[in-house]
Parts: C-alpha cells; structure tokens; sequence
C-alpha cells in the first residue's frame, strides 16, 4: 500500500468515526444512553484504526487494534497517554452496555464519553495529519 492510498484510508475511517460521533449525539439527544455509549466507542476505534493505516497496521478483533494503538501510537507519545485510557474504558462500557441486560447508565457518563470521544477524534485527526505531513516532506527529500 502507497503513501496516498494509506492516507486515503486514514481519511475514510475518520469520516466513519465522524458518522459515528453524530449518530451517538441523536441517540443521547432521544435519551438512548447505552446505544449513544455504544456508537460513541465506535467513533474510538474507526478514529484508532484510521492513525493505524498511516503506518500500515490493522486488527481484526477490537483487542488488537487497542493494542496496536496503545503501541505504536501511546507508548511512542504520538498521542496523549490518556487516549489509551479513553478508548479501554470505552470498549468496556460498550461491552457491558451492548450484552449486560441489566446495564443502566446515567446521561452524566454517557455525555462524559461523548465528550472524549470528540476530544479523541480531533486528537487522532491532528495526529494523521502530521503525519501526513512529516510523510510529505521526507517524500521531498533528496535521496543521497
């Protein structure tokens, strides 16, 4: 995979998790608090997986893309370590809010996550775009 079709990819998976984000405000909006919880985490891990196609990395399982990012994109600062924090927590409350048949929340938390979801995404779109732009300037460069 070429430069620009990684970068292509990282700009598609950013407009899902943009798709995402809007539909986890409707549902809030309407008072579904586990849907909106669950469509929030979505937004995370398309937002994830869209810095992961700047360096040709992927997972099928949700475990793995976690991983991956925690990785190649926390441990090495390309983010802030608190992302890490944001996307576990969320996959954990999208895990309980998706299976647990008892599960309650309250709007407090479900904006809390929909707020740090926007916060997340935003990050994740700096972030590819430095490193599209770090990408373009080493293209430039003379090779010796």
């Amino acid at each position: 995979m070429g430069t620009l079709e990684r970068f292509d990819l990282a700009k598609y998976r950013l407009e899902m998790a943009e798709k995402k984000l809007n539909s986890a405000r409707l549902l809030f909006e309407q008072g579904f608090l586990a849907d909106a919880q669950s469509r929030a985490y979505y937004c995370l891990l398309h937002s994830a997986r869209a810095l992961l196609a700047t360096r040709q990395l992927d997972s099928r399982k949700h475990s793995g893309v976690i991983s991956l990012f925690n990785q190649h994109f926390v441990k090495n600062k390309v983010v802030p370590k608190h992302y890490g924090k944001i996307l576990m927590n969320a996959k954990d409350l999208r895990e309980d809010s998706d299976y647990d048949e008892f599960y309650v929340t309250s709007r407090k938390e479900t904006e809390e996550l929909l707020n740090q979801a926007s916060e997340f995404l935003a990050g994740i779109r700096n972030a590819v775009r430095n490193i599209a732009e770090n990408s373009n300037k080493s293209d430039k460069k003379p090779k010796n």
